[in-house]
C-alpha cells in the first residue's frame, strides 16, 4: 500500500518557553479531519528526532506543547526558527506536514565572553585610531537581540558601532583626542551591550586602557578579508589559511604578532594560529553537520600595542562521514499468510545528515524474500509484500533492509525485521496411508485396540488440532458403531463387540480427520478389518445320519473283495483354513481287522476277505478331527450288515434295534403323517362333492333354459371313488452331493450303496430299495451329481 502525501500543510507560530500542555493549534479543524478519523487512523506525530516538542491529542484533535522549547537551543542564531514534523494516519496512509515557527522572547541578556577587557595604546596614537572591542553575544534574535553598544562618557574615546555581513554588531573605540601618558597612564571605561527587548536587558564589559609610550604606526593587514575552505574531520594540523600584516615601524615597534580576536567565542577549540607566521591550522576536526561555516577576526599587534584586524571566512566541505539512520515508524507483526499482495508491513523513515550526493539515499532488501520497498514521500519508505505468503513453507522472515548513500565510498546501514507469518486454516489433515489394513482374531474381547490411524495437519495451533470421526455406515444391516469405535483424539480404532469369523469375515469403513479451524477442513481414509479364523467350531457329520428309532445300516455281501467300499463318512467344519482340514479315524469297531477308514476321505473299506465267521452286524465308531490347535472332533456310529440276503439281515434286525436306544419319536411322526394324508383325502373328497353339486345345479339351470348339456368329468378325480383309503404310492426323494475328492464343504460320494431302512415297530413292512450308483467309482464322475434314494411307505 502506498503512502498518500497530502499537500495541505499547516503552520503555527508560538513563542518559545511555553508551558508544557499549552495549546499550539487545532489540527483536526485546520486539516478538515474529524476526531473519528484521527482515532481510526491511529494519528500520531513522526519526527525522526529524539525530542518530540509537541503532542497530538487525538481525543480533542489539538496540538499541545510536550517539551520545553528553547529557540536558542533549537535554532541558535538562525531566523526565522521553526521545526517541521508530519502527522501520520493509517487506513488509508496519509502524511500531513506541520511547521511550528518558534518566536523569540527576550529571555537572554547580551553577554561578553570576558567581563574584563584590557589593551594598550601608545600615547602617539593618531586621532581617529580604532580599537576593536570584544563583541557582546545575545542569544535572542531580532528586536530582542543585541541592538547597540553604549560607552561611558570620556574625553579621549568615542564609540563607533559597525555591522558585519552576517548582521552581527561590533564596536570600536575611536580616538578623538590625543593621549598624554604623563597626565593619565591608565583609563577605565565601561561598555554596555543593550538589546531591544521590553524591558531592555544589557551586559557590561570593563575596559582598561594602558597608555604606552609612542609607537605611531599600527600593523595593517594586506587583505581586509580572507576566505578558505577545509574538509570536515580534517586531521589536526591541517593548514587552513595564512594571514599577513605589515608595520611600518622598525625594531620592536614593527614586530607583529597574530591573535584570534577575543570576540570569537570558542574559536580556539577548532583552530590554531601561529602568532609569528599567522598560519591558521585545524586544531580539532570540524563537523559539517554542526558548523558549515566559520567566520572570525584575526588581529595583528605590534610591540607598541597598535593593532589591526581582518575577517577570516572558513567554509567546511562535507565528506561522507554519516551513515544513513533507519527508524521503524510502524511494523505490523505478525502478518496473516492470506494477506493480499501489496499489504504494507512497515513504514520506515531513513535519513542521512550528509549533503548532496553524500546524503542521497538508496534503499533495498537483502536476499530473496517476497517483499519490496516503495516510496513516494521524501525519507519515508513502505515495506510491502510482492508475493503470496505461505506459513507452511516459511513461518517467519528475517527481512534485512539496507540503506546506503551515494558517497564515495558509500556508507550503508542495515536493520533486520523479524516478521512472523500467522496461520490460517488452509491445509486439510492428511493421513499417512491411503488405506489402512488390520487383522483381528475372532472371539476377541470387546474394547480391544485394533489399529491406530494418524493424520497430520501442517497448520498450527487450533488449525492443526485433528479430531477423528467415524463415518456412519451399516454392516449386515446393523450400524457400524455397533462393531467398532474411533477415539476422537488419538485415532485409535477399537472393537466394540466380539467378532465371529463364521458370520463376517471382513468389513471396511471410512474414518474422517477434521481439524479445528473455522471452517474446519476434512479428509477421509478407508480402513479394512480382516477377521482371522479360530478353531471354535467342531466338525459336523452330515452322513450317516440316524433319525428317530430307525437304524440305518450299510450292507456288505460276504463275497465282497478286499478294499470293498462300504460307505463314506461325510463331515464338514464351518471354520476355514487348517481349522477345517478334517481327518477320519476308527475309534472303536466290532472287528478291527475287517474294516478301515480313509484318513482324508472318510471312506470305509474292507481290509480283508469277508468270511462266514464274521458277524452279520458290525458297529464302527468313527471319530472326525479337524487340524486346529487345539483340535476339535465329532464321533459317528456306522452300522454295517454283513449278509448276502435280506432274510439273513432280518434275523438280526431285532438285535440291531436292541443295541440302540429306541426313539419313540418315529411312531409319532408316522401317526402325524397318516393324519395329514387323511386330512388331505377328506378335503379332496369334500371339494369333489362340492364340484359335483355345483355342476348338477348348473345342468339343471341349462335344462330349464333349453340349452344343450355337456357333461364334464375332471380327469384327476375320475378314480377318487375307488376303494381303499390310500390307493396310491407316495415317493420321497432324498438328494445329496457325492464327491470324496472335493473340498470339505461338499458332501462325499458313496460308491456302491445298499441301504437298509428298518422299522422296529411290528406294523411296519421293510422294503428294500436299491439304487445302483457307481459315480464315485468312476474317476471322471462329476462332483456335482446328485444321488437319489427312494423310500416307499405303504400304510
Amino acid at each position: 500500500m502506498a503512502i498518500a502525501r497530502v499537500e495541505a500543510q499547516i503552520r503555527y507560530s508560538i513563542p518559545e518557553e511555553l508551558k508544557t500542555g499549552s495549546l499550539v493549534g487545532n489540527v483536526a479543524q485546520d486539516l478538515g479531519l474529524d476526531l473519528k478519523r484521527l482515532r481510526s487512523g491511529r494519528a500520531r506525530i513522526v519526527t525522526g528526532e529524539n525530542i518530540q516538542y509537541t503532542q497530538l491529542q487525538t481525543d480533542k484533535g489539538t496540538l499541545v506543547v510536550n517539551e520545553r522549547i528553547d529557540r536558542e537551543q533549537l535554532c541558535g542564531d538562525m531566523t526565522p526558527c521553526s521545526f517541521t514534523f508530519e502527522i501520520l494516519l493509517e487506513k488509508p496512509m496519509e502524511l500531513h506536514p506541520v511547521t511550528i515557527e518558534v518566536l523569540d522572547v527576550n529571555d537572554n541578556a547580551p553577554t561578553f565572553q570576558n567581563h574584563h577587557f584590557e589593551f594598550e595604546i601608545s600615547e602617539s596614537a593618531a586621532i581617529g585610531s580604532r580599537f576593536v572591542l570584544e563583541s557582546a553575544h545575545d542569544a535572542d534574535v531580532g528586536q530582542n537581540g543585541l541592538q547597540s553598544y553604549v560607552l561611558t562618557p570620556n574625553e579621549n574615546f568615542v564609540l563607533k558601532q559597525n555591522v558585519n555581513q552576517d548582521g552581527s554588531k561590533y564596536a570600536e573605540l575611536v580616538l578623538q583626542k590625543p593621549l598624554d601618558r604623563e597626565k593619565q597612564s591608565r583609563l577605565s571605561l565601561k561598555l554596555l551591550g543593550v538589546d531591544g527587548g521590553n524591558p531592555q536587558k544589557s551586559g557590561t564589559l570593563s575596559i582598561d586602557v594602558n597608555i604606552l609610550d609612542a609607537n605611531d604606526n599600527a600593523p595593517v593587514f594586506n587583505q581586509t578579508a580572507y576566505k578558505a575552505s577545509v574538509t570536515e574531520n580534517a586531521p589536526k594540523g591541517t593548514h587552513v589559511v595564512t594571514v599577513k600584516a605589515s608595520d611600518k615601524d622598525s625594531g620592536l615597534n614593527g614586530h607583529v604578532k597574530y591573535y584570534f580576536s577575543k570576540s570569537n567565542a570558542n574559536l580556539e577549540e577548532w583552530f590554531n594560529i601561529d602568532e609569528i607566521s599567522g598560519r591558521i591550522s585545524v586544531k580539532k576536526g570540524t563537523d559539517f553537520e554542526k558548523d558549515k561555516k566559520f567566520e572570525f577576526r584575526v588581529e595583528a599587534k605590534d610591540q607598541g600595542g597598535l593593532k589591526d584586524s581582518s575577517k577570516v571566512e572558513v567554509e567546511i566541505i562535507d565528506v561522507n562521514d554519516n551513515a544513513t539512520v533507519i527508524t521503524v515508524m510502524s511494523f505490523t507483526n505478525p502478518v496473516s499468510e492470506d494477506s493480499p499482495v501489496g499489504t504494507t508491513i512497515s513504514i520506515i523513515n531513513i535519513k542521512d545528515q550528509d549533503s548532496t550526493e553524500n546524503g542521497k539515499i538508496r534503499c533495498n532488501i537483502e536476499g530473496d524474500v517476497p517483499f519490496q520497498i516503495k516510496t513516494n514521500v521524501r525519507n519515508y519508505y513502505a515495506l510491502i509484500t510482492n508475493a503470496e505468503l505461505d506459513r507452511e513453507i516459511m513461518s517467519q522472515y528475517n527481512i534485512t533492509i539496507i540503506a546506503s548513500d551515494s558517497g564515495s565510498p558509500p556508507l550503508s546501514t542495515k536493520t533486520t525485521l523479524n516478521l512472523k507469518v500467522s496461520d490460517v486454516n488452509d491445509n486439510a489433515p492428511l493421513f499417512q496411508l491411503k488405506t489402512y489394513n488390520a487383522l483381528i482374531s475372532e472371539n476377541n474381547a470387546p474394547d480391544v485396540s485394533i489399529l491406530s490411524v494418524n493424520a497430520q495437519d501442517t497448520d498450527e495451533n487450533q488449525n492443526a488440532h485433528v479430531s477423528y470421526i467415524l463415518e456412519e455406515a451399516e454392516i449386515s444391516g446393523s450400524p457400524l458403531s455397533g462393531y467398532i469405535s474411533v477415539n476422537a483424539e488419538n485415532g485409535v480404532v477399537r472393537a466394540v463387540r466380539s467378532f465371529d469369523y463364521e458370520q463376517i469375515k471382513e468389513f471396511a469403513f471410512i474414518v474422517k480427520a477434521q481439524d479445528g479451524g473455522s471452517p474446519p477442513l476434512k479428509s477421509n481414509v478407508t480402513v479394512k478389518i480382516l477377521i482371522q479364523d479360530q478353531n471354535d467350531n467342531p466338525p459336523q457329520v452330515l452322513y450317516p445320519v440316524l433319525t428317530g428309532g430307525s437304524v440305518v445300516a450299510e450292507m456288505v455281501p460276504r463275497s465282497a473283495d478286499v478294499g470293498y467300499l462300504v460307505t463314506k463318512v461325510v463331515a464338514v467344519d464351518v471354520d476355514s483354513g487348517q481349522n477345517a482340514w478334517l481327518s477320519y479315524k476308527l475309534q472303536k469297531t466290532t472287528d478291527r481287522a475287517l474294516f478301515e477308514v480313509g484318513l482324508q476321505n472318510g471312506e470305509i473299506r474292507t481290509i480283508r476277505q469277508v468270511t462266514d465267521k464274521d458277524a452279520v452286524k458290525q458297529r464302527l465308531a468313527v471319530i472326525v478331527e479337524d487340524n486346529g490347535h487345539p483340535s476339535r472332533s465329532a464321533t459317528v456310529i456306522v452300522n454295517v450288515a454283513v449278509a448276502d440276503s435280506f432274510p439273513e439281515v432280518l434275523s438280526e434286525f431285532t438285535d440291531f434295534s436292541q443295541d440302540k436306544e429306541y426313539n419313540d419319536n418315529l411312531t409319532f411322526y408316522l401317526v402325524l403323517a397318516l393324519a395329514v394324508v387323511s386330512f388331505l383325502f377328506i378335503t379332496c373328497l369334500v371339494v369333489i362333492i362340492s364340484v359335483k353339486i355345483y355342476r348338477w345345479r348348473q345342468s339343471r339351470i341349462l335344462y330349464h333354459s333349453s340349452l344343450p348339456v355337456i357333461p364334464y368329468y375332471p380327469p384327476r378325480y375320475s378314480d377318487t371313488l375307488g376303494t381303499g383309503t390310500l390307493p396310491h404310492v407316495y415317493n420321497y426323494e432324498v438328494c445329496r452331493t457325492t464327491d470324496s475328492r472335493k473340498s470339505d464343504c461338499k458332501f462325499g460320494g458313496v460308491g456302491s450303496q445298499n441301504l437298509l431302512v428298518m422299522d422296529t415297530s411290528s406294523a411296519g413292512t421293510m422294503q428294500r430299495l436299491q439304487t445302483e450308483k457307481k459315480i464315485l467309482d468312476e474317476p471322471d464322475s462329476s462332483p456335482e451329481l446328485l444321488q437319489t434314494r427312494t423310500v416307499e411307505y405303504r400304510v
